[in-house]
C-alpha cells in the first residue's frame, strides 16, 4: 500500500505521542535521545511477546509468517502513556503491547528524517493570466515556477489577452523563446495537434491521437536525451473526461530511496529497453528508469507503452519488477498527482525529466496543442 497518515494520536507537548502511517509507526519519546524513531508494522508484529512460549519465553513466530503487508486496526498510548498498544488488523484481533524505553532502546531509524511523498496541491503550480500586465511578464513567472515545482499551471491566458486560443499559440511559443527556451521539432512536427481527427501532424499512429485515457509516462523516453519541457496548451475542451494529470517523480524517487533501499537501487542501476516504432519512425535506448545525475539533474523515463523486452538475470528480473511496482504504486495513487481539467485558453509547462502526466479517456472533440523546447 502506499504512505499516507492514517492517524494521529497526539499527547502533551513534553509527553509520548504517535503518528501512524500506512506503512510504519511514528513514535515520538517525549523526551531524551532519540527524540522519535520509525518502526515498521511487520516489525513490530513480529516483536508482539504474545508469541513466545510461555514457560521459556523463547519466540514462537517467525519472521516469514509475518505478512509485510500487515496493518493495525488501532493504535494509542496506554492510560500510563508508557506503552504503546496495537490491535492488529487479522482474524485473531490481536493485541500487542510495547514499553517505550524497550522501543527506544531496539529502535533501528532513530530520529529519521521523513521524506514526503509526492504533492498534490494544484494551487501551488497555478498562475492566473489575468494577475500580470503582459505575456513576458506571464511567462517569467511561469518559469520561475516551472524551475521550483517541475510544472506550471496556467488559467484564462487568451481571455486575459484577448485573442482565441489557436491564435494563442505562436506568441506563447515566442513569449518562452525569448524567456530562454528554444522549440524543438520532434516526429511528430514542430507544433502537436493532440486531436482525434488530426491531419496536420506526422507519425499519428500512437495513443496521443485518440480518445483512449493515458497513464502516467515521460514523453520521448526513446531519445538519448528527451526533451526538457512540454507545453500543452487547451484549444477545445471534450464533452466529457480528457482531464489531465501530473506526477513529481523527482519526489517519488527520493520517497523510494527513503523507504526502499533494494528498490530505488534496481530503478538506478538496471538498464532497461524504451522502443518506439511507427510507420515511419523507430527508435531504442537502453538506461535505468531513473537516472539521478542526468543532463539536467535528474531524468526519468517511465513509459509503460515504449517499454520493452530488455536482458537482465533470471534473480534481476523479479527484482527490478518489484522495484517497479513500488515506484508505480506510488506515482499512479491520485493522492500524489496533481489532477485538473484544462480549459480552452489555459496552458501547462512542465519539466519532462522531472514530471509523469497523463489523462483520463475522453469523448467528443478535444484539442490540446503540444510544443517540445529545451533551454538554449
Amino acid at each position: 500500500m502506499l504512505p499516507a497518515p492514517l492517524d494521529l494520536v497526539p499527547g502533551p507537548d513534553t509527553g509520548p505521542s504517535l503518528v501512524a502511517h500506512e506503512g510504519w509507526l511514528r513514535v515520538h519519546f517525549g523526551g531524551g535521545s532519540p527524540a522519535h524513531a520509525d518502526f515498521h508494522w511487520f516489525w513490530l508484529r513480529h516483536q508482539c511477546y504474545v508469541d513466545r512460549h510461555p514457560r521459556t519465553g523463547e519466540r514462537t513466530l517467525d519472521a516469514s509468517e509475518v505478512p509485510l503487508g500487515i496493518r493495525p486496526r488501532s493504535v494509542g498510548l496506554d492510560a500510563q502513556r508508557r506503552r504503546v498498544l496495537v490491535t492488529w488488523d487479522e482474524p485473531s484481533g490481536r493485541q500487542s503491547s510495547y514499553d517505550l524505553e524497550w522501543l527506544r532502546v531496539h529502535a533501528y531509524a532513530p530520529g529519521r528524517v521523513e521524506v514526503a511523498p509526492p504533492p498534490s496541491d494544484l494551487a501551488r503550480v497555478t498562475l492566473e493570466a489575468g494577475r500580470f500586465p503582459n505575456v513576458a511578464a506571464l511567462v517569467n513567472a511561469c518559469l520561475d515556477r516551472l524551475r521550483h515545482e517541475g510544472l506550471c499551471v496556467v488559467q484564462g491566458s487568451s481571455v486575459a489577452w484577448g485573442r482565441s486560443p489557436e491564435d494563442d499559440t505562436e506568441p506563447l511559443i515566442e513569449a518562452f523563446s525569448t524567456a530562454g527556451l528554444a522549440i524543438v521539432g520532434t516526429h511528430f512536427g514542430r507544433v502537436e495537434d493532440l486531436r482525434t481527427d488530426n491531419t496536420t501532424n506526422q507519425n499519428t499512429d500512437q495513443l496521443g491521437y485518440t480518445d483512449a485515457g493515458i497513464e502516467l509516462h515521460t514523453d520521448q523516453p526513446f531519445l538519448d536525451v528527451p526533451p526538457r519541457y512540454q507545453l500543452l496548451q487547451c484549444i477545445r475542451t471534450a464533452d466529457a473526461g480528457g482531464e489531465s494529470f501530473f506526477c513529481d517523480a523527482l519526489a517519488a524517487a527520493r520517497y523510494v530511496a527513503s523507504i526502499d533501499a533494494t528498490a530505488f537501487e534496481r530503478l538506478t542501476t538496471l538498464p532497461v529497453r524504451f522502443h518506439r516504432k511507427q510507420k515511419s519512425f523507430e527508435r531504442i535506448v537502453d538506461s535505468p528508469l531513473l537516472t539521478m545525475k542526468g543532463p539536467s539533474g535528474f531524468l526519468v523515463r517511465y513509459s509503460y507503452f515504449t517499454l520493452a523486452p530488455f536482458q537482465a538475470s533470471f534473480a534481476e528480473m523479479e527484482a527490478w519488477y518489484r522495484a517497479y511496482t513500488r515506484f508505480a504504486e506510488i506515482v499512479r495513487d491520485p493522492r500524489h498527482q496533481v489532477r485538473l481539467r484544462l480549459e480552452p485558453g489555459d496552458f501547462v509547462i512542465y519539466d519532462n525529466h522531472r514530471m509523469l502526466h497523463g489523462r483520463t479517456a475522453f469523448s467528443g472533440a478535444r484539442w490540446v496543442r503540444g510544443v517540445y523546447f529545451d533551454s538554449k
